[in-house]
C-alpha cells in the first residue's frame, strides 16, 4: 500500500497565530504517523506561483494521511491555521509503481 503525503504551502502573516497551530498539530502527525519530508527552507521557483513557506509531510498511508485531517486533533489545530495567512493542502497517496530505469521500462 502506497504511502501518503500532505503537501502544503503558506504565506505567514500572523506569526502567532502560526505558532499555536505548530504547537497543536504536531499532536495529530504524532498520533497517524507523519513525517516530515519538508519543513520550510530555502527553495527555487521553477515555474508558477511560490509560498514563503512549503511542508512536505510522510504518512504511513493515504488512508493515514486523510485520517489524520479529519481528527478532532487536527481540527483543533485548523482554529488557528484560518488566522495564519494563505495556504493550500493537497493530500495525496504516493506512487507504487514502476520508475524510470526500472528493468521493465526498457
Amino acid at each position: 500500500m502506497p504511502k501518503g503525503y500532505w503537501i502544503a504551502r503558506l504565506d505567514v502573516l500572523d506569526q502567532a497565530a502560526y505558532g499555536e497551530y505548530r504547537k497543536l498539530n504536531t499532536i495529530a502527525f504524532a498520533k497517524f504517523g507523519g513525517r516530515f519530508i519538508v519543513r520550510g527552507g530555502p527553495y527555487t521557483l521553477a515555474k508558477g506561483e511560490g509560498r514563503q513557506h512549503n511542508v512536505v509531510i510522510e504518512f504511513p498511508t493515504g488512508d493515514m494521511a486523510r485520517a489524520c485531517y479529519e481528527s478532532a486533533e487536527y481540527k483543533a489545530a485548523m482554529e488557528h491555521l484560518k488566522d495564519v495567512g494563505q495556504t493550500d493542502l493537497i493530500i495525496i497517496d504516493g506512487y507504487d509503481g514502476p520508475q524510470p530505469g526500472d528493468s521493465q521500462n526498457r
